[in-house]
C-alpha cells in the first residue's frame, strides 16, 4: 500500500539519495564504455514462511447503537489526537469507532474519552513528515502536540513497517541524538485480504517459471512488492535486485513513477496498449554487458483501485497472487512515538479498545458494515459508501472467460489482534512477517537500503504491545483455528530449497537453519495453505536407499516446522523420490548439489 520516499521536505536521508542519484548519472556514463562491470546479482531467496491459520474470530456481542454523524461536544475539551493513514478499507474499524474523520456523538471513541481526528494521507513521505513534526513539537516542550502539520500516529501496512521505522529511526538519531526518540508498532487493527496483488497473464499462475525475464512495475519496498517477491521465492525464481538493469534469467521489478501504486497499473496499461517501454541496462550473471534493452511492462503489483483499473482496461490479465493467499502478510498497523505514548498510556489503549470493539460489531451486524462504509467515504472524500462496502467484502469479475478478483479487507477484533501477535496461541505471525521483510531489505537492497539506512530495526525494538495488552473490559473469545481437514487441490506455489544434510543422513546441517527459518516464515504468512514436502537426492549410493533417505530428509524438514508450531495436519503429503527426478546433470559436483533438494509446495 502507499508510496515510499516521495519527499517534499528534504532530510539528511533524502539529500543523500539525491547525491546518490548524481553519482548514478556519472556511473551510467562509465557503464556504456565499460562492459563487464559487476552489478547486483539476481537472487533466489527463501520466501516468507506462511502461517495459514486464518485470523478471523467472531465474538458474539450485544448490538451497540450506531454512532451519529454529529461531531461530539462531550470530548471537545480534550486535546485532539491526530492519526493519519492511507485510504484503505482495513482502517474501517477505527473510522466507524470514531463515527467519521472527527469523533461523533454516540461513538465508541467518545464513550472511551478519545477526541480523535483521522487524516487521509496517501504519501508515505508526508506521513513521515507529520510524525517528525509531532516529535519536534514534543521535544520543544509541547505536552500534547496538535498542530495540523503533525500526527501522533500513522496507519500503514505492517509489512512496510521495517522500512518505514528503520529509515525514520536513522533521521531521528541524526536530529536528536541516538535513541532519544523511537517509532514503534503498537498493534494491528485490520488486514488486507485480497486487495493487494500481483497482476499478470494467466500463464504466470499455471506456470510460475514463465515469469522469468518479465518486467513488473511496482512500488519498491511496498507491501505489493513484498507479495510479488514472496511469490517469486516460493516458486524458486530469482529476483533482480537492481531496478535499473534487466536480467533475462530473473524477474525484474521496475519502480513505478513517483512511487505510486496507481502508476504501476497505468504503466502496465500504457505498455500493453500503446507500446510504452522502459530502457534498462542488460546484465548477465551479475555483469553488465554494455548493452541497453527496451522492455515492455509485463505485469504490475498494485492495490484497489489499481486492480480494478487494469481489469477494466485490459484483456488477458488476472490476479496471480494476493494477500488472500498470503493472508497474514499485510496487517494495518498503528505506529506511534514510544516516548510520548509512555507519558499518555491510556490514550492508545482507549483507541484500540474502541477500534476493536467497533470491528467486532462489524463482524456481527450488517448495519455496522454499512455505517462503516459511510464513515470511510466521509473520511477519505473519494468514492461512494457503496464502493467501499463492496470493496471491503471483495468482488469477483469475468472478462473474456478469465476470472479476476478485486478488493478484499478485514478488520480486527480483540481476539484477532491477540492471535495475530501470538498472545493467545503462541504463534507470532507479525514477527515472522517483520523479520522476513527485513531479510528482503538487506538482501535485495531496494533504494540502496544498506548504504543509506544501514540496518533494520529489530522486531523487539520496533514493536511494543503494551497498549494492546493493557485493554480491559472488552469482548473476547477463543482463537479461531484454520480447518485443514479437506484435501487441497490447487497449487499456489512450489519451490525448491537447498537444505544441507550431513552425508548419507537426514541430519540437517547448522548452516541450513536460516533457510528453514525462511520456510517457516512463509508458512506463517500463508496460514490457510496446506503443504506437500518431497525430498530428492543425487545419484550417489544405492537407488533404493536414496528413496528412503530422501523421505527421511523430507520428514526432518517437517519435524523442524512442527516443533516451531506448524500443525502436523497441514502436511498433505510427505514423500521422497530419491534420485529418480533430477533437475540437473549428476556428472558434476554442482549438478549433484542442485539435485539434493527439498520441494515445498503450497496448496489451497
Amino acid at each position: 500500500m502507499g508510496k515510499i520516499l516521495r519527499t517534499t521536505k528534504l532530510t539528511t536521508f533524502s539529500e543523500l539519495l539525491i547525491v546518490l542519484g548524481g553519482v548514478g548519472a556519472i556511473l551510467t556514463a562509465v557503464y556504456f564504455i565499460s562492459p563487464g562491470l559487476k552489478t547486483a546479482v539476481s537472487k533466489q531467496l527463501n520466501g516468507i514462511e506462511l502461517n495459514t491459520s486464518d485470523v478471523n474470530n467472531v465474538t458474539n456481542a450485544a448490538k451497540i447503537a450506531l454512532p451519529s454523524k454529529e461531531v461530539s461536544s462531550e470530548v471537545a475539551d480534550k486535546p485532539v489526537l491526530r492519526i493519519a493513514g492511507y485510504a484503505w478499507n482495513a482502517e474501517s474499524g477505527i473510522i466507524v469507532a470514531n463515527g467519521g474523520p472527527k469523533t461523533t456523538k454516540g461513538s465508541l471513541m467518545e464513550k472511551n474519552g478519545v477526541n480523535l481526528e483521522i487524516i487521509r494521507q496517501d504519501w508515505l513521505s508526508e506521513l513521515r513528515n507529520m510524525q517528525m513534526k509531532f516529535i519536534e513539537e514534543f521535544d520543544g516542550g509541547t505536552a500534547f502536540p496538535t498542530s495540523d502539520k503533525s500526527a501522533a500516529a500513522v496507519m500503514i501496512m505492517g509489512d512496510g513497517a521495517p522500512f518505514y521505522i528503520s529509515s525514520v529511526q536513522k533521521s531521528l538519531d541524526e536530529k536528536y541524538g541516538k535513541d532519544k526518540y523511537h517509532l514503534q508498532v503498537f498493534g494491528a487493527i485490520g488486514m488486507s485480504y485480497g486487495e493487494d496483488k500481483l497482476i499478470g497473464p494467466p500463464s504466470w499462475k499455471s506456470d510460475p517459471k514463465s515469469m522469468k525475464g518479465s518486467v513488473i512495475s511496482a512500488v519498491l519496498g511496498d507491501g505489493d512488492w513484498v507479495t510479488t517477491v514472496n511469490y517469486c521465492f516460493a516458486n524458486g525464481l530469482k529476483v533482480n535486485p537492481d531496478p535499473t538493469t534487466y536480467d533475462a534469467d530473473a524477474v525484474n521489478i521496475y519502480p513505478s513513477e513517483n512511487d505510486d501504486y496507481m502508476k504501476s497499473a497505468e504503466e502496465l496499461i500504457k505498455s500493453q496498449t500503446a507500446g510504452f517501454t522502459v530502457s534498462l541496462k542488460e546484465v548477465t550473471n551479475g555483469k553488465l554487458t554494455g548493452k541497453s534493452v527496451n522492455r515492455k511492462i509485463d505485469g504490475c503489483a498494485t492495490w484497489t483501485p489499481g486492480d480494478k483499473t487494469v481489469f477494466d482496461k485490459l484483456n488477458g490479465f488476472v490476479d496471480i497472487v494476493s494477500t488472500k493467499e498470503f493472508n497474514n502478510q499485510m496487517p494495518c498497523v498503528i505506529i506511534g512515538v514510544k516516548e510520548w505514548a509512555a507519558k499518555n498510556p491510556e490514550v492508545f489503549s482507549n483507541v484500540f479498545k474502541s477500534t476493536l470493539t467497533a470491528s467486532n460489531q462489524m463482524k456481527n451486524y450488517e448495519d455496522w458494515k454499512v455505517r462503516a462504509s459511510e464513515a470511510v467515504a466521509d473520511t477519505y472524500k473519494i468514492e461512494t459508501p457503496e464502493y467501499w462496502y463492496k470493496m471491503f467484502k471483495g468482488q469477483q469479475g469475468t472478462k473474456n472467460g478469465l476470472t479476476f478478483n478485486m478488493g478484499g479487507s478485514k478488520v480486527f477484533n480483540y481476539a484477532d489482534a491477540m492471535q495475530y501477535f501470538g498472545l493467545s496461541d503462541g504463534v507470532n505471525r507479525y514477527k515472522a512477517v517483520y523479520n522476513q521483510v527485513g531479510t528482503y531489505l538487506t538482501e535485495l537492497n531496494p533504494f540502496g537500503f544498506n548504504e543509506n539506512v544501514g540496518k533494520v530495526s529489530s522486531y523487539d525494538e520496533a514493536v511494543n504491545l503494551f497498549y494492546l495488552k493493557n485493554i480491559n473490559d472488552i469482548e473476547s473469545s477463543a482463537a479461531d483455528k484454520s480447518d485443514y481437514s479437506a484435501k487441497a487441490t490447487e497449487v499456489m506455489a512450489s519451490g525448491e530449497w537447498r537444505i544441507n544434510f550431513n552425508s548419507g543422513s537426514a541430519e540437517v546441517q547448522s548452516n541450513s537453519s536460516k533457510d528453514l527459518e525462511k520456510i517457516y516464515n512463509l508458512l506463517i504468512q500463508a496460514e490457510n495453505s496446506k503443504l506437500t514436502i518431497v525430498g530428492h537426492t543425487d545419484n550417489v549410493g544405492n537407488p533404493d536407499s536414496n528413496v528412503s533417505l530422501s523421505k527421511n530428509r523430507a520428514q526432518a524438514v517437517v519435524d523442524y516446522l512442527t516443533q516451531k508450531g506448524i500443525p502436523a495436519n497441514r502436511f498433505q503429503l510427505i514423500d521422497g523420490k530419491g534420485q529418480n527426478e533430477p533437475v540437473s546433470d549428476n556428472n558434476s559436483a554442482s549438478g549433484k548439489a542442485k539435485n539434493r533438494r527439498v520441494v515445498v509446495t503450497f496448496l489451497k
